[in-house]
């Protein structure tokens, strides 16, 4: 009988072909004695059986070799049928079993065989639930996490690595929620030799969204605190019994304090230093921090490049500072973007400038040469998008889309942080 669930302590949950990059690393931090919410995974193989109870292989096949319209309604049909249908019977007990054994409320999150591997991170462009309780609200989420594979955005990022949903499975990460009062990421590695953090209070999404600015905290390799400069966090996301996780306004007293102090942010560095000799790479991660201590929530391969040494003629223009996402130096037309529905004015090598960076303009990315917003981070998923791609982004630019005009000359620094333009 196929074992469709794993416990992160299981040795098996090491195989990224089984329980996706994203388990797998985590099960080896928690191998290791790194501190994570354990949890267990819904495998591969789990996905695999539904599809054949679904009678969706003939579909998958031919998939591969349509056209595009052929595909978007054979994409269409695979994704409702795995939405809404009920599990194959022996999937469902086995999977009951290990939910029912799990800590409540629960976190649910995309674990697909293709996304955080070393140049295709695809941060953000699969589900994740958080508070799920009951068993309906998980069956639902997991149905969820299996129909993201085919979804419009899913489909269109996979296509810039020529792959495709019928080629990969999915599997799906379910761990305790964190009761987080203070969550965000880092980077161990960045190009000028330190390392990085954000920090937000309450569950991470908001950073991960590009929702509010992180406090940025800068270390040494060594651990040292260089500077810790307090963002502007005026909401988070926190978990109420009984509602759910809720967006809830962050007191005017806390949105422009930090939310770790320095001797957290070096025990945090040292963590993600233990991550990065653990995994063997340059690594980025997610973390939350609850009343017993700090959990890893994820770790991803990191890429790494020298800076660009810009033309000193941009350094005689006017210039706003922000939170670089690590990468690359571009300039282009500045296109000002107030709403989705004015994306089509961007045209290829335009720098996007904009509010929110969320993680859905992932599909713009090929298409720029730099990318300023008003919010987010080093660490929001479209920040490690655009580190992927190695697109230049500054994050978290206040007033950017007031100050810079549209359609100016824009040098975007990805590297330094900094924006500049003809004025």
């Amino acid at each position: 009988m196929t074992r469709f669930n794993l416990p992160l302590a299981d040795a098996a949950a090491s195989d990224p072909d089984r329980v996706g990059p994203k388990a797998a690393n985590l099960a080896a931090l928690e191998r290791a004695g790194l501190p994570t919410p354990g949890g267990f995974c819904i495998t591969a193989d789990a996905y695999r059986r539904q599809i054949e109870h679904l009678g969706l292989a003939e579909a998958l096949r031919d998939y591969r070799h349509a056209d595009s319209p052929t595909q978007r309604r054979l994409a269409v049909e695979v994704r409702l049928k795995l939405y809404q249908s009920d599990l194959a019977p022996d999937l469902l007990a086995d999977i009951l079993t290990a939910w029912w054994a799990e800590q409540k409320p629960a976190a649910v999150r995309s674990s697909a065989l293709i996304e955080d591997r070393a140049g295709a991170n695809f941060a953000g462009q699969f589900e994740s639930f958080l508070g799920v309780s009951d068993d309906a609200e998980f069956l639902t989420a997991l149905r969820a996490c299996w129909a993201a594979l085919w979804t419009s955005n899913a489909r269109r990022s996979m296509a810039q690595y020529d792959l495709g949903p019928a080629d990969t499975a999915m599997a799906v990460l379910v761990q305790p929620l964190i009761a987080a009062r203070a969550a965000g990421g880092g980077l161990s590695e960045t190009a000028d030799g330190h390392m990085l953090l954000s920090a937000a209070w309450g569950l991470g999404s908001a950073i991960a969204q590009g929702e509010v600015v992180p406090d940025r905290i800068v270390l040494s390799r060594a651990g040292f605190v260089r500077s810790n400069d307090a963002g502007r966090k005026y909401h988070s996301e926190t978990c109420v019994h009984g509602a759910g996780v809720v967006p809830q306004a962050v007191p005017d007293a806390l949105a422009s304090v930090p939310c770790l102090e320095a001797g957290q942010a070096t025990a945090l560095g040292r963590l993600m230093r233990k991550a990065e000799a653990v995994l063997g790479m340059p690594v980025e991660i997610e973390w939350a921090l609850d009343e017993t201590g700090f959990k890893l929530l994820q770790a991803r391969p990191l890429r790494v490049i020298e800076p660009h040494i810009p033309d000193e003629i941009w350094l005689k223009h006017p210039g706003l500072n922000g939170h670089p996402a690590g990468i690359g130096w571009g300039s282009g037309r500045a296109v000002v973007v107030n709403c989705e529905c004015e994306l089509a004015r961007v045209a290829p090598g335009d720098i996007l400038i904009t509010r929110v960076a969320g993680p859905a303009l992932s599909h713009i990315l090929p298409r720029v040469a730099g990318v300023v917003a008003e919010l987010g981070g080093s660490t929001s998923h479209l920040a490690s998008l655009a580190r992927e791609r190695g697109i230049p982004a500054v994050l978290g630019v206040l007033d950017a889309t007031r100050r810079i005009p549209d359609g100016a000359q824009v040098a975007v620094d990805g590297v330094a942080g900094v924006v500049r333009w003809v004025a």
